[in-house]
């Protein structure tokens, strides 16, 4: 019989309790969205909205309403009821439609659909920029001897203690002259390389063997081939973690693509969900529906990479 450990149950229970504390905000976004908005039953004197409820309700209200009209209508079958079955099938089907009505609406009334794609474009294209410019400077930067090349690598990293906002302007000039304005261009040139990037690559290329590059000269390999071929494939867990960490600072950048941008077409998922906000103050549910919708796609690469993402955050200890 095993021993009962106390120090690893209370760690497991500790982090338990941090886990369900960090997904409640999540929770309580998708319950919000799928809540009742306006409901109205036989034994009611007026309608009822349970998104606004006070206490709140801590689930959509619409399953156990759901549920007891579906036994209701059953029940009235069995007696052969069929006006008061029909009645329960027809407020089981405005449950459903008032349920997934947050999410009907911000498709119809807005440009939700190409706020989610322009997003997700402009995320998967900054992406794989970065993903390819900064395994180049990683390389070069752990593999190639040249003179001044630890200089130029801490003269990168030192550039991450200017904060982002006083590029904001010489930036947005920059920008502003090359007729960029309001354009995804915008959004897609400045952040092809992230210094971060650089550093973790570096970090990272220090662990694939000098004697596996070696060899793929010897063999006649050129300086892209052996890059393309033996560096990048050793380098996958690596490069994970990265597009991890950029497609999730990109899909929630806001600050710069709501200075940049003008047209609503041009929209990233972030700043049409601000002026979402602006116009639909009062609309929690239409809120929650658009916020739920923008928090998908980042559970889906998490849950997909989630291993390279745990791997990522320990890259940085190899050493030189």
């Amino acid at each position: 019989m095993k021993k009962f450990n106390t120090k690893k149950t209370l760690i497991v229970s500790m982090l338990l309790i941090f886990s369900i504390v960090s997904l409640l905000p999540l929770y309580w976004v998708f319950s919000t969205s799928m809540q009742l908005s306006s409901y109205q039953d036989e034994d009611l004197e007026k309608p009822t909205s349970y998104v606004n409820a006070n206490p709140p309700k801590m689930y959509p209200m619409g399953i156990p309403e759901y549920f007891e009209h579906w036994g209701k209508a059953r029940e009235a079958e069995k007696n052969n009821d069929l006006e008061k079955a029909t009645y329960h099938r027809d407020i089981m089907s405005y449950i459903v439609e008032d349920t997934f009505n947050g999410f009907k609406r911000l498709f119809q009334q807005n440009n939700m659909g190409m706020w989610f794609f322009n997003s997700l474009y402009i995320g998967v294209v900054v992406t794989v920029g970065i993903l390819l410019f900064d395994s180049m400077a990683g390389y070069v930067l752990a593999k190639k001897r040249f003179p001044g090349r630890n200089i130029i690598f801490w003269l990168i990293i030192s550039t991450m203690m200017i904060p982002s906002q006083v590029t904001l302007v010489p930036m947005f000039i920059m920008v502003r002259d090359l007729g960029l304005m309001d354009t995804h261009w915008a959004l897609i040139l400045p952040d092809l390389s992230m210094v971060f990037g650089v550093f973790l690559m570096r970090q990272f290329m220090f662990s694939i063997p000098d004697e596996l590059i070696e060899a793929a000269k010897i063999d006649g390999a050129s300086e892209w081939k052996t890059y393309w071929s033996i560096v990048l494939p050793l380098a996958k867990p690596g490069l994970a973690a990265l597009g991890i960490f950029t497609f999730m600072n990109v899909w929630n950048s806001f600050l710069w693509p709501i200075i940049v941008l003008n047209s609503a077409n041009l929209y990233t998922l972030p700043v049409g969900l601000k002026t979402l906000q602006d116009a639909n103050l009062a609309d929690f549910k239409l809120l929650m529906s658009g916020a739920a919708i923008a928090a998908i796609p980042m559970i889906i690469v998490f849950l997909i990479f989630q291993r390279h993402f745990v791997k990522g955050l320990t890259l940085g200890g190899v050493k030189e």
